[in-house]
């Protein structure tokens, strides 16, 4: 054994003949090994710890081997051989000494080496003391570091898995850490075992690393003989700290847990605000008994994942009612649009913090209107919370309102901005209105500070469609701009409409241009099934984790059969001369759908002439009604419905006049037409023979 004690003094070179008095003050021994004779001359001191009287000894080294435990003498030897042979000028070794009662005392000796001038090794001088004390203390030292270590390597993994839940939002959260390469099982446990109090149960959550339940033990109850049940119902700590006790205590579970190698186990129970809340077990292969720290060390590790698993119970039930209040501010079924099909998702934002914070403001909206029509919407309230979708839920209600009442897209929305204006709730909101006929494939956009549409055409290439729009809702009736200026498109048969929040478009560092860019993308590549689409498109958010909410819309035109009718109608307010242009791209997109292009402009001529005139001679708005009727005689009819009872009548016009000429334009040019009392007002209608059936 290599030297490891104190260094002896240095001896005078006539030593023994003066002995040094420290030495034997210190209780060390002393000798001189003349190499040369073999002889060796020892103190009383060192004959003491050889256990030799003097008498006993003859100065010989043989003598001393005697009282040498037999295991160290080849060490001692290897020690003093290569201190002679490597030219060292001292060695150090610790050896037993078995003395007369049987005992064995550690010693250690220090010897000296003497050279003459040519390098031979002629005596050894050198001391020896009982070393026995040292070594006990030395090896408690080592024993207690060692103790030490495993308490601190014990407290670092808790220290690290109590980190690692203080992240954990879900009661998976939970149960992952746990079970996780770098969890408990660092702390020397072979295996884990989890349960959660419900309904006076415990239910088994996870159950590892294996993943294999106990059959009959994946819900107990609370008095049954099982160690969790038996931690759960004392709110105490069930601590087993051998086999034999683990069999004699749980007879029932031990047999189907023999296989596993049990040496010891802890069951803990999962306490939060003084209720059980559920149990956790550790199962151990390579330790008996635990000590008072690594019981505290667990008991700390039982309340920190009862804490976080409160916590996570708590945020799946807030989340779970925030996700209800979501849904229900949503519509909870679309109507059935003929020609048409329909495909709404809507994607919650992922943020950290409070699960209010993922509830959003985003909506989609799918709105029946007279005459087959349908008005589409999406919309985004800022902010993100509960109150968010309050106004969601109020916003969308009160535009399906207004849309329901027939007036115009433009006075739809300039309608729900007011009434968000004067909700007074400081929020904004985003908006892109489309109302669409099936028929026709007409679509009128209105778009309040929301991102443009989309429309996927049926060969799979895919457009943005850049639409004029206002400010958000709400700013615009606060800085009364309420005017919308109304877009017109024509969706033919086989395109598909997106219409989608900022939420699937907006990426952080990404200019929006790009984001639209890379959605057309998306769309042109996508399946041409709108369910499908949706799908895909939403995975799309979900991979990059999108950090707002996003609501989506997707609504294909179908091929109507050839010689299907159809219905439009558009609402035209008196001093609005966008709403009177509108009337007319839609007259004149719709007779071209319904394969009337030849009488296009007769029909569009007398249409305006109709709205002219009840505009002019009543009060309040005019109802345009565009129909087309089917079959061998096929037919356009046109219907004007206004408020006054007073029924329209010719009249000459003179050379100079300004008026009386619109019935006969009228009469001129439609093949038939007529007056119809209609509640408190009227109708003037007029009909248009279409030759063949050119049906799109």
């Amino acid at each position: 054994m290599a030297d490891r004690g104190v260094s002896a003094p240095s001896l005078p070179d006539d030593w023994p003949d003066r002995p040094d008095p420290i030495l034997a003050l210190n209780r060390m021994g002393s000798f001189d090994w003349d190499l040369d004779t073999g002889l060796t001359q020892m103190d009383a001191q060192a004959l003491a710890l050889f256990d030799l009287r003097p008498d006993e000894f003859d100065d010989h080294v043989e003598t001393l081997a005697t009282r040498l435990h037999p295991p160290d003498i080849p060490r001692l030897d290897e020690v003093v051989g290569r201190a002679l042979k490597e030219g060292g000028e001292n060695y150090g070794a610790y050896f037993r000494i078995r003395r007369r009662d049987g005992s064995l005392r550690w010693t250690h000796t220090q010897g000296y080496l003497r050279r003459d001038d040519t390098g031979r090794a002629r005596r050894i001088i050198g001391i020896v003391r009982d070393a026995t004390q040292e070594l006990r203390d030395s090896r408690a030292r080592s024993e207690q570091a060692a103790r030490d270590s495993a308490r601190r390597r014990q407290a670092d993994v808790a220290q690290t898995t109590m980190a690692a839940l203080a992240h954990a939002r879900t009661v998976q959260d939970v149960i992952d850490v746990l079970r996780e390469s770098e969890g408990l099982t660092r702390m020397g446990a072979a295996s884990l075992v989890m349960g959660l109090v419900e309904g006076g149960r415990i239910r088994l959550v996870a159950e590892g690393p294996t993943g294999d339940f106990i059959p009959g033990t994946q819900i107990t109850g609370i008095d049954e003989p099982y160690p969790m049940s038996d931690a759960v119902r004392t709110l105490s700590p069930q601590f087993i700290e051998s086999p034999g006790e683990f069999a004699a205590r749980y007879p029932i579970l031990w047999p189907h847990l023999s296989h596993l190698r049990i040496t010891s186990a802890a069951y803990l129970p999962l306490v939060a605000q003084a209720r059980p809340i559920g149990g956790i077990g550790l199962l151990y292969g390579d330790r008996h008994g635990f000590t008072a720290e690594e019981r505290d060390i667990l008991v700390a590790l039982g309340s920190t994942i009862a804490q976080s698993l409160q916590r996570a119970m708590l945020y799946e039930q807030e989340s779970d009612l925030a996700q209800e209040l979501q849904q229900a501010m949503l519509p909870r079924s679309l109507p059935r649009v003929p020609d048409a099909d329909v495909a709404v998702r809507y994607r919650a934002a992922v943020l950290g913090g409070s699960p209010g914070r993922n509830i959003g403001g985003d909506w989609y909206d799918l709105i029946p209107l007279p005459g087959g029509r349908v008005g589409a919407v999406v919309g985004d309230v800022q902010g993100h919370d509960t109150q968010a979708a309050a106004v969601m839920g109020q916003l969308r209600i009160v535009l399906r309102a207004y849309a329901a009442e027939g007036h115009t897209p433009a006075t739809v929305v300039a309608r729900a901005s007011v009434f968000l204006h004067e909700l007074d709730t400081h929020r904004f909101a985003t908006c892109l209105y489309a109302e669409l006929d099936p028929a026709t494939g007409v679509v009128q956009f209105v778009r309040a500070g929301h991102v443009d549409p989309l429309v996927r055409h049926a060969d799979g290439g895919c457009r943005r469609v850049p639409v004029e729009g206002g400010l958000p809702l709400g700013l615009s009736a606060l800085f009364d701009s309420l005017e919308y200026p109304v877009q017109t498109l024509e969706l033919d048969p086989g395109q598909t409409l997106v219409l989608c929040t900022d939420g699937l478009v907006e990426q952080p560092g990404l200019d929006p241009d790009d984001g639209m860019r890379g959605l057309a993308e998306q769309v042109a590549a996508g399946p041409e099934d709108v369910d499908d689409l949706a799908d895909r498109l939403i995975a799309r958010a979900a991979a990059r984790d999108a950090a707002d909410d996003v609501a989506l819309l997707l609504l294909r035109r179908r091929a109507r059969p050839r010689g299907a009718g159809g219905r439009l109608r558009a609402h035209v307010a008196p001093g609005d001369p966008e709403a009177l242009r509108e009337a007319r791209h839609m007259v004149r997109a719709a007779v071209r759908a319904w394969g009337a292009r030849d009488r296009a402009d007769e029909i569009e001529l007398v249409t305006d002439e109709l709205i002219t005139n009840a505009l002019m001679h009543t009060e309040g708005a005019a109802v345009l009604t565009l129909r087309s009727f089917p079959g061998p005689d096929r037919r356009l009819r046109t219907e004007v419905e206004d408020s006054s009872s007073a029924l329209p009548r010719r009249r000459e016009a003179g050379a100079s006049g300004v008026s009386g000429r619109g019935l006969l334009l009228v009469d001129r040019l439609a093949d038939v037409w007529g007056v119809e009392a209609r509640g408190g007002g009227k109708v003037v209608w007029c009909e248009f023979a279409v030759p063949g059936d050119e049906g799109p």
